[in-house]
Formats: C-alpha cells, structure tokens, sequence
C-alpha cells in the first residue's frame, strides 16, 4: 500500500470517527486494521483518535455534576472522572484527579491543541490562579468538553469569560 493510499484511509478514518461511523472502509480494511499500520503517524491517527474521544464525551451532554463523583459511575460526573471515563473507554488511562492528570503526557501550547488534549484551569473555590482545580478537553475550534456545576458535562468556549482568564496549560495524552 502506497503512502498515498494510506493516507486517503486515515482521512477516511477521521471522518469516520468525526461522525460516528463505525465498521469497515470501502475497500474493506477495518479502522483499526488501517489505524495501526506500521505506516501511519502516530499523529494522525492521535488526531482521529481525539475527536472520537470528544465525539463519545458529547453523549454525555447535561449529565450532572458532583464534586467527588465515584469514578464507577456515568450518572454523575467531575470534571477529572469524566476525563478519566471518555479517555478510559478508548484505552488511555488518566490518573484520578485533575492535579495528577495534568502530570501526565507532553506539554502542547494553546496555539497548537488538538482534538483529545486535555487543558487546565485555576477556577472556582479552590483557585488561586496558579494552581489546577479544572480539566477538561480540547474539542477543536476553540471549544472545550467538561464538566462543571450547572448544566453539568457540556461545552464552553476556550477563548472568552472564564476560561480564557483562569486557563493554565494543557497536556497531550494520546
């Protein structure tokens, strides 16, 4: 399989993955068969792998949320247990708190996220401005899936209010 054709798959597999599409490739190589090929850069399958994070977060949309939710169920959610869920349900194990989350992986500047990494916050009671209180991840176009107070898991603009003025870093994990 030439570079080229190996590349139309990924897209394919992005898309896929974008929209909801499970199964097999026209030419019926399966997205995983196409995803771990020797040839693919981690990148980008890292990238189509991010979205389908965030695309299985957003089931999850208005699910309350509990300071110190058990991490066993998906009826009420933190911000760090809903990471450690969506990411757990696509094999990525995350520490349980949003302090140690924020440890793990490699450092990614704002101006270069990605669909799938995690980002920081020091926001609500707990802040000081320089410490991590709020995680949440990157959904792409400037926009964040997370869970916090009321309406529970939802999604928020990065760039504006308060999560422009209490954002700190962000990580990437896949």
């Amino acid at each position: 399989m030439t570079q080229k054709h190996l590349f139309q798959k990924l897209v394919a597999v992005g898309l896929c993955a974008t929209i909801g599409i499970t199964g097999m490739l026209a030419t019926g190589t399966s997205v995983t068969e196409a995803a771990s090929s020797k040839s693919v850069k981690a990148t980008s399958y890292s990238s189509s792998k991010g979205q389908a994070i965030v695309n299985y977060g957003k089931k999850f949309m208005g699910r309350p949320y509990k300071f110190g939710a058990s991490t066993s169920t998906t009826k009420v959610f933190d911000c760090s247990s809903f990471m450690k869920y969506i990411f757990g349900h696509y094999g990525i194990k995350l520490p349980r708190t949003s302090v140690e989350q924020s440890k793990v992986g490699k450092a990614v500047s704002k101006s270069n996220l990605k669909p799938g990494d995690l980002v920081f916050f020091s926001s609500g009671g707990r802040a000081n401005g320089h410490n991590v209180t709020h995680v949440a991840v990157y959904a792409g176009n400037g926009k964040i899936l997370h869970t916090y107070g009321s309406p529970g898991v939802t999604v928020s603009d990065l760039n504006s209010g308060n999560w422009k003025r209490t954002y700190l870093k962000a990580r990437r994990v896949l």
